[in-house]
């Protein structure tokens, strides 16, 4: 027992004999500490961070002497060797620019920013704290090139080089590795689900195709959010935020936002954090009313007083709709009363939603080195909740809606091993649209409602209606509706509440508007990096692996009968070479990728980055990469009635898979004696394989208008398989540094698509051929022999499909950008940046096919401010202002108008606390992203955070 406690002693003593104690501070050429500068000891895991006074203190079971190494985004690393125990040390970082900044997004390697091989655009710590914007996220707007679409105030789609509606399919979002996006939606729903603003250590966003490290999704651009290090960034901070959103429409709300950070390393081995925040406001009101054609989406003429087939574009259950032949139900000559196109009444959006704005995330990781060194293994569980606004093909109240993400990584500098798993559900989600006309069916069925707008309508123009002057159709319609719709719910009664709820609460969309979803994907990924092994250059491996399980009841996909699974892999190389003394470095990359409905595709990338100084203050880089896109889960297997059309996913497992409700024809009476059937049913083979083109049939419904109907205009669409996207990627750009103190940087971009993945648009007859080769006799009921489908046509009996195909058509763009950043006025920062994209798309020689390009030709944005103005003061104003732009969607197509936004914001800091005032388009100039979303204005804003 003596012998142990003498061997104990003599380790306790050891122990403490091996432990070095230093403190110290870190502060910039002016002498003003550095919070949040990460200590490292060099060849070790041991680290820490300064507090807010630029102060720090670590103890390391290392015997000096040794070195420790500070480094800062936006400051040039420092390293100091500790040559005593309790040594204090005072490190001065020199400040760099952000072209010293590092990067590890464009090669899977840190790099400097100005050696990437492709543009890279980043936000750090540094540059949140001094935003203007009400969030991080928003702040990602003022980057060079990036566009942020506001769908509601907590769903904002990032957007970089077009193409893109709030759906962004082409653009990836990762966050700590991890693809944010929803699993069925396939696309990531802004930050309503992800990182708390706390947490955010750097976000990196390339522009571009990346599909030759990241894969399919990595089309048109990626971003990457990293996280703290909880042995870096240790401690507890906290912050506070409230202020409120004005709109002319909505008014003034009030909203709140809080959250909470910490991180402890428990020893060499073992730490963790935790982070949670929570944000509830009030959303921005849709109260577009514009009359829209419900088969094409164009904005028409007329209103609900002038055009009694009035289809308001925030105003839903109007798109129930018929055509009324007044003389055939009056028995009276044909020309006598004619015949109208009538939509019922419907419900304003913000009726149907409560517009209550929620976010709320936690998150939780535990970070372990079992060896003390740089292998390290983490759990990462990510949980959000919230409510939001999604606008696709209707306008979708997103409540309740919960999602999560599990990850397990093992990694070291040399490699990692990844995978995790995401699990959604759609809560209390449902699609307004059938909302409304659910609540209508509620009261009174379509058929009850139609007849009696018939009845009133030959009452008043006859004169049978006392009071009713005859002979005016503006007063009989008006009649007419009155008395339709006696016994409508009104919004806000008992009555209304109670449809609503019940109808929202219904699975069914035949009765009800809740959607149901509880897909899940499975990832793993795996990276190995060569170049501790091989000196002749870097080499890094890697593949991915995935699989969905598309799990909606059968409310979006056609999963009825069970959950749909299917799967895609990739593997990828890189080589990584510097020549000509390092001035010149080489990338080259490929990948394969193969999912299980179609052909595999190689992404090959290569990139010459040359700096021709010794200090690389100038950089030139060119690049070549293709990229490619896989159709997604919705493009492959949704089955959707969506009102206005029918969206049938184009797997060829698929086609059969999904059938119409019974739909019930308009042909006149005793036309059941020719062979044709009152009710029908149609399924997806019927859209691929039986239906006219949109365009087509356009022009022969004019023609029949005009009164000479054409049969021949009539072509058969003949839509293909949706098969995988591909681009042809070229870029050249420069940055550099001139005269000493302006950073610049310039590029530019061409961009050539093949099979670019095309939402069309196609008319099923419900009965007939569209080669128009089954001929109904109606010479016995005084007609002629006549074409079946062109009896449907002549009587409304026809069902608009919207197909996933790829158009034929040459699509290209291109585009520029240039930023310029200095120190103006002394020691005030200044950049100011421009950004030009052009579609170049022929639309003749693909007239029903729409691009979504949705950008404006010009941007340009400007920055200005003063981290310290004076002691402990800072501010930073920013501008933005863009050309009008085409906006082109399956829920509306319209002009975007030109706008021009201010944000502004003050802070000030006295001891922990960081206290910034600010506001988002301070002016109030209030815009739309988009037809049919709401209204934006002003946002202001008062925070408090405490590190």
């Amino acid at each position: 027992m003596r012998a142990y406690l003498s061997i104990l002693a003599m380790l306790v003593c050891a122990g403490l004999f091996a432990q070095t104690n230093i403190s110290g501070k870190v502060v910039d050429g002016s002498n003003m500490p550095i919070p949040g500068v990460n200590i490292v000891v060099e060849g070790s895991a041991t680290g820490t961070s300064t507090d807010f006074d630029g102060k720090f203190k670590l103890s390391v079971n290392q015997q000096p002497p040794f070195k420790i190494t500070a480094s800062s985004i936006g400051f040039e690393s420092a390293t100091v060797e500790i040559t005593k125990n309790n040594e204090d040390v005072t490190i001065v970082l020199k400040e760099g620019t952000e072209l010293d900044e590092i990067v590890l997004s464009a090669s899977r390697t840190p790099e400097r920013i100005r050696e990437s091989p492709v543009t890279v655009e980043r936000l750090d710590a540094r540059a949140i704290k001094n935003a203007s914007a009400p969030s991080y996220y928003d702040a990602l707007e003022n980057l060079k090139g990036v566009d942020i679409n506001t769908n509601s105030l907590t769903f904002k789609s990032v957007n970089t080089r077009g193409f893109a509606t709030f759906a962004n399919t082409r653009f990836m979002q990762l966050v700590d590795g991890m693809d944010n996006s929803s699993p069925a939606l396939n696309f990531a729903l802004g930050n309503l689900l992800g990182m708390s603003e706390l947490d955010v250590a750097t976000v990196e966003l390339l522009p571009g195709a990346s599909s030759a490290l990241y894969g399919a999704n990595a089309f048109n651009g990626i971003m990457f959010m990293r996280s703290k290090d909880p042995y870096q960034h240790q401690g507890i901070s906290a912050y506070a935020k409230t202020g409120m959103t004005s709109s002319s429409n909505a008014g003034d709300n009030i909203f709140v936002d809080f959250g909470f950070r910490a991180a402890h390393a428990f020893s060499d081995k073992l730490a963790v954090k935790a982070s949670f925040s929570f944000l509830n406001g009030t959303e921005w009101f849709a109260t577009d009313y514009t009359n829209y054609n419900a088969a094409t989406g164009d904005a028409i003429a007329g209103d609900r007083t002038s055009d009694p087939n009035y289809n308001g574009l925030n105003i839903y259950g109007d798109e129930v709709s018929t055509t009324l032949n007044f003389d055939a139900l009056s028995g009276a000559p044909a020309g006598t009363f004619g015949s109208a196109a009538i939509s019922r009444t419907g419900y304003e959006e913000r009726d149907l939603m409560d517009y209550d704005a929620q976010s709320v995330k936690a998150d939780l990781a535990m970070h372990y080195k079992p060896f003390a060194d740089d292998f390290t293994i983490i759990w990462n569980s990510k949980i959000g909740r919230g409510n939001t606004i999604y606008q696709g093909a209707n306008r979708y109240s997103i409540k309740n809606f919960f999602m999560q993400q599990h990850k397990l990584e093992i990694r070291n500098n040399n490699f990692f091993i990844r995978g995790y798993v995401t699990a959604e559900k759609a809560g209390d989600s449902y699609d307004t649209r059938f909302t409304a006309i659910n609540i209508n069916r509620r009261w009174k069925s379509d058929q009850q409602w139609f007849t009696e707008y018939a009845t009133g309508y030959l009452g008043a123009i006859t004169g049978a209606i006392p009071g009713v002057a005859p002979g005016n159709p503006a007063v009989a319609h008006a009649f007419a509706r009155g008395l339709a719709d006696t016994g409508r719910f009104e919004p806000g009664s008992p009555q209304f509440r109670s449809a609503l709820n019940s109808v929202t609460a219904d699975g069914d969309l035949l009765t009800g508007s809740k959607f149901i979803d509880n897909t899940k994907l499975y990832h793993a990924d795996v990276n190995y990096n060569f170049s501790h092994l091989i000196d002749v250059a870097d080499i890094q491996i890697g593949g991915s692996f995935r699989e969905y399980v598309l799990d909606s009841q059968g409310t979006i996909f056609t999963d009825v009968d069970g959950p749909i699974r299917y799967d895609e892999y990739g593997v990828y190389m890189q080589v990584q070479k510097k020549f000509m003394e390092d001035k010149m470095k080489f990338t080259g990359s490929i990948r394969y990728d193969k999912a299980q409905n179609f052909d595999g595709n190689f992404s090959p990338r290569v990139s010459l980055v040359y700096s021709p100084d010794e200090a690389k203050k100038h950089n030139f880089r060119a690049s070549f990469q293709t990229g490619f896109r896989n159709p997604t889960t919705q493009d492959q297997y949704i089955g959707l009635d969506v009102g206005n059309a029918i969206l049938v996913g184009s797997a060829p497992d698929n086609l059969d898979r999904y059938t119409t409700r019974p739909i019930t024809n308009n042909f006149p009476a005793g036309l059941e004696a020719f062979g044709l059937d009152r009710t029908v049913t149609l399924s997806g083979n019927d859209a691929y394989n039986n239906s006219f083109t949109l365009a087509s049939f356009q022009a022969f419904g004019a023609s029949a208008a005009a009164g000479a109907p054409n049969p021949a205009l009539l072509q058969r669409a003949n839509v293909e398989f949706v098969k995988p996207e591909q681009v042809a990627a070229f870029e050249v750009g420069y940055r550099g540094i001139m005269f000493d103190d302006i950073s610049v940087d310039v590029s530019a971009y061409y961009n050539s698509y093949k099979d670019f993945i095309a939402n069309r648009t196609v008319i099923v007859p419900n009965y007939g051929n569209v080669d128009l080769s089954d001929i109904t006799d109606l010479t016995p009921v005084g007609g002629a022999p006549t074409p079946n489908a062109l009896i449907a046509a002549a009587n409304g009996d026809f069902t608009p499909f919207q197909l996933y195909s790829n158009s034929n058509a040459d699509i290209n763009s291109y585009g520029a950008a240039i930023e310029v950043g200095t120190k103006v006025f002394g020691d005030f920062d200044f950049s100011i940046n421009y950004t030009y994209a052009k579609l170049d798309f022929d639309r003749a020689s693909d007239p029903d096919f729409e691009t979504n390009f949705n950008t404006p030709e010009h941007k340009v944005k400007a920055s200005f401010g003063k981290t310290d103005l004076f002691d402990n003061f800072g501010f930073n104003v920013n501008w933005r202002w863009n050309d009008a732009f085409l906006w082109e969607s399956t829920f509306a197509d319209g002009m975007v108008t030109a706008r021009s936004l201010f944000d502004v914001q003050v802070n000030y800091r006295h001891g922990k606390s960081t206290f910034k005032l600010g506001a988002a388009n301070v002016l109030g100039h209030e815009y739309l992203s988009a037809p049919g979303v709401g209204t934006i204005g002003a946002q202001y804003f008062v925070s408090w955070v405490i590190n």
